[in-house]
């Protein structure tokens, strides 16, 4: 029997009663994930570029991210045949929807940041 490469992803997700809230913070939840995407917004990179744009993610943690965002087909890892190895990592499609998502985080967090600056203030 053939498996469904979408049923197969989907069924790893811990997803209780399809709940799309919850689906989302499974597949982009956590601290580095959202900085990934929002890293490889505009532009594809390699590892070592997003390493460093992620100073305090250790290797070991960016390569799982990666590995799961790939899994997920929120990203796009390409190989290039050649020494020293070159891999390069880009958004898929479904990756980019994500984008306007983070942006209305980005807003909500510069306002949250200014009322709480304001309150710290007074």
């Amino acid at each position: 029997m053939k498996t469904n490469k979408k049923m197969e992803r989907r069924s790893t997700l811990n997803m209780k009663k399809n709940d799309p809230v919850e689906t989302t913070l499974e597949l982009i939840g956590g601290k580095w994930k959202p900085l990934i995407i929002w890293h490889l917004k505009d532009k594809t990179m390699r590892f070592n570029e997003l390493k460093k744009s992620l100073p305090n993610v250790t290797q070991k943690m960016l390569t799982q991210q990666l590995r799961e965002m790939e899994y997920h087909g929120l990203i796009h890892r390409k190989v290039y045949a050649q020494v020293p190895p070159k891999v390069e990592y880009s958004l898929t499609e479904l990756g980019e929807t994500l984008i306007p998502l983070l942006e209305i985080m980005c807003q909500w967090g510069t306002y949250y940041l200014k009322i709480v600056g304001a309150t710290a203030e007074d």
